[in-house]
């Protein structure tokens, strides 16, 4: 017995349109990567969650606003994989770091003692000390990779 859910079907002509330019831009993204092996990387999400979807499409079919948002993800990471899109990762990982650092000083003001909280945040009465140091670290690892990039690449050529 087939259990399957039921739902508002997704247009078949945008899943059609969707599938079409995926395909069209994974093909042109093949094409001479910056990296074969960083392609193969970030791209094969994509080629295993496509096949996946078509697959249970009958079954499990999404909404068109997710079919829309999976679309745009997928075109994100084939289109990167072919320059490998290693400068907005490490922005987004320090941005990831500092965000992290702000929810571990917030742990620390709930679970200390008054006096000790307004001693390790440190906020010197700033009501958006938080949000600064997230842009401030968003501003360091931008002008980080620009400033230092080619240094970096030279060092690590044969």
């Amino acid at each position: 017995m087939t259990v399957c859910a039921r739902g508002p079907r997704p247009s078949r002509h945008l899943l059609i349109v969707l599938l079409a330019t995926l395909c069209l831009a994974t093909a042109v993204s093949a094409v001479h990567p910056h990296d074969a092996f960083t392609w193969w990387l970030e791209a094969g999400p994509v080629l295993v969650a496509v096949p996946l979807l078509l697959a249970t499409y009958r079954c499990f079919s999404l909404t068109n606003v997710s079919y829309v948002a999976i679309w745009v993800h997928a075109l994100v990471l084939v289109l990167g994989a072919h320059h490998t899109w290693l400068f907005f990762l490490v922005v987004c990982f320090c941005l990831a770091f500092s965000a992290f650092y702000e929810m571990v000083e917030w742990w620390v003001a709930i679970s200390a003692e008054d006096g000790d909280a307004v001693a390790f945040l440190a906020t010197q009465g700033d009501v958006w000390d938080t949000q600064w140091d997230m842009f401030l670290a968003l501003c360091g690892a931008v002008v980080a990779q620009l400033a230092l990039a080619r240094v970096q690449d030279r060092q690590l050529a044969p």
